[in-house]
């Protein structure tokens, strides 16, 4: 028993320095090739949206009729209750307002 637990610590211990003498990773992003079309409420999802993603990957959602405001108001929430993004109570319906009317 004393044996296994020994072999264990030294393991803990040999993962600790190789972590601790690892390189960090740097990577480049790559440029924005969509910006956010103006109207009503912009700003709001400026502030809310754009602390995950860019407004490349909304562009890149489903569009047209059938996807309107049943669609983002089930995407906002599922980025709320899902993801835990910090959007204010107040903010949801003017989001919601925007993606609706530009998207």
């Amino acid at each position: 028993m004393k044996h296994q637990l020994l072999l264990a610590l030294a393991a803990v211990a040999g993962l600790g320095v190789v972590a601790a003498t690892a390189a960090p990773v740097n990577y480049t992003l790559p440029e924005e090739t969509a910006a956010f079309k103006p109207g009503p409420n912009l700003e709001v999802v400026q502030n809310n949206c754009t602390a995950c993603h860019s407004a490349d990957y909304i562009k890149t959602q489903p569009q047209g009729e059938k996807f309107k405001k049943d669609f983002w108001a089930a995407e906002v929430t599922k980025m709320i209750k899902v993801y835990g993004a910090p959007i204010d109570e107040a903010d949801v319906g003017k989001i919601v307002e925007y993606l609706a009317a530009t998207y």
